[in-house]
């Protein structure tokens, strides 16, 4: 027995002199990586989170689609640049991070070398516990204590601050539902979902209550609602609007020529622009393709297809067409640099690029047709019914993609679709290009000028432009609108133009 505790004993020695002298040892080891919200541009400073794609302790590889975040202008997908397990989500759905706090924590495995720990002498005795114990709790005391910032999701809010400010967290759709009511979600707070966020049953109990309960006094209430982020983007660029000279022009542009073609475009749209229910069920009995199948035309999503056309499709292409032959329109402003001697100076792009001004549930954007004058009016009607689909989701489906961070040119503001105006006053913001345009509601009016003194019925559409009046003079706004004019008025020059 002696003897196998004096070889049991010599076996520990040995092992510990081999690791006291082997200094250094290849290993991987394990590191907790924060993920941090980058720069996504355009002077954004915070996102909102609308969807996480993963949970805790979820094996994750790098460009693994990690959440969903929503700015100003559009929606972005965030992968995954490491891969891991998702240890935290530091940010949860709904709430707001500013751009280089952490999202959340990822643990990744680094391989590298490590110094080993010092092996302890035999002769040494262990710590009790309770010396254990004491010494974590003095390391503890002497360790320097940090503040967390107050936007930390981590940092537990104060019980007696949260009396006079409590914090309503809910989901964009939830805010969206509640704003439309006229509620205060921080009436509602804390609310019977998970760490207290309110749910649409929670507002819908709320409506209810108040509704069955009587009325405590005759008089209303003012109720004090909060600018959403989009609403507040729209604050700050017509703030900004101040620093632009506008010139204004307005005019009427004759739709009769037009109409009349409605009915032979309708009755040809490609079939891969028509919805299924619309394509005949049956191939035709003599078919143009049964020497040679033609290329396979592009893929268009079900919210890209219609089986009308309206005017405003037949305007872009017309539009686009007459900032071909003026580059001006084309153009977009670089302003001085920090050196008072340069110059501003405008880019002349190859293609006509349009923002379109789409009213949303989420407030104002201004998604761009790029190149819009290499599509065909088919084409345009698909991608407008698009962008309108994804900009009336809640929240907003549009995308870089329908949102890049160089917009158009020009703008065109539809706000005939819903007003019976005839004109309107167009506001430009410092980077939406260097001209604007509503468009009214067309109207069949008694056109009496003409030179025998008879009239005519005719279909007129109100146009109102607004320019950047330190690159664009009055007289070539007048004269590009009257160049848009001879298209719109004479579709047959686009024709003879084989568009």
């Amino acid at each position: 027995m002696l003897a196998r505790r004096l070889q049991r004993l010599a076996g520990k020695r040995f092992l510990a002199a081999f690791l006291h002298t082997t200094r250094r040892v290849q290993n991987s080891h394990k590191v907790i990586e924060p993920f941090k919200l980058a720069d996504v541009g355009e002077g954004i400073t915070e996102c909102e989170i609308i969807k996480w794609n993963v949970k805790p302790k979820a094996v994750i590889q790098a460009f693994d689609p990690l959440c969903e975040v929503q700015s100003d202008k559009a929606s972005v997908e965030i992968t995954s640049p490491f891969d891991g397990v998702v240890m935290e989500l530091l940010v949860q759905e709904g709430e707001v991070a500013r751009v280089g706090s952490n999202l959340c924590l990822i643990e990744v495995t680094k391989e590298g070398v490590m110094e080993p720990l010092e092996t302890p002498s035999e002769d040494k005795e262990p710590l009790s516990t309770q010396e254990s114990t004491g010494s974590e709790q003095k390391a503890e005391a002497s360790a320097p204590v940090t503040s967390r910032h107050p936007m930390d999701p981590r940092l537990s809010p104060d019980p007696n601050s949260s009396k006079s400010n409590p914090r309503a967290l809910a989901a964009p759709s939830v805010r969206h539902f509640a704003r439309q009511n006229g509620v205060d979600l921080s009436q509602l707070a804390p609310g019977s979902g998970r760490d207290g966020r309110i749910e649409k049953r929670d507002v819908e109990e709320y409506m209810a209550g108040v509704t069955s309960a009587p009325p405590v006094q005759a008089d209303g209430q003012d109720v004090v609602v909060e600018l959403g982020r989009t609403r507040y983007a729209m604050w700050k660029a017509m703030e900004k609007s101040l620093e632009i000279p506008h010139f204004g022009y307005s005019t009427t542009l004759d739709l009769t020529a037009l109409h009349g073609l409605l009915s032979s475009l309708n009755a040809n749209i490609p079939p891969h622009f028509l919805p299924a229910s619309s394509t005949p069920a049956l191939p035709l009995a003599v078919s143009p393709s049964s020497v040679y199948a033609p290329p396979t035309p592009p893929e268009v999503p079900s919210s890209g297809q219609y089986t009308r056309l309206t005017y405003l499709p037949f305007l872009l292409k017309t539009l686009a067409k007459s900032m071909i032959e003026w580059p001006l329109f084309r153009a977009s402003i670089t302003p001085t640099a920090s050196d008072v001697s340069s110059k501003p100076t405008l880019t002349i792009r190859p293609h006509s690029d349009i923002s379109i001004a789409l009213s949303t549930p989420n407030g104002l954007y201004t998604p761009t047709l790029q190149s819009a004058d290499t599509y065909s009016m088919y084409a345009l009607s698909s991608q407008l019914k698009h962008i309108s689909h994804l900009g009336r989701q809640i929240p907003s489906g549009l995308t870089p993609k329908e949102m890049p961070k160089r917009g158009g040119t020009l703008t065109v503001s539809n706000v005939g679709s819903i007003g019976a105006g005839d004109f309107a006053s167009p506001v430009l913001v410092p980077g939406g290009g260097v001209a604007i345009v509503a468009l009214g509601r067309a109207k069949w009016v008694w056109d009496v000028d003409r030179g025998d003194g008879t009239g005519e019925r005719r279909l007129k559409l109100g146009i109102s432009w607004s320019a950047d009046h330190r690159v664009v003079e009055g007289a070539e706004l007048a004269a590009f609108v009257e160049c848009w004019r001879g298209y719109v008025e004479n579709p047959e020059r686009l024709i003879a133009d084989s568009v």
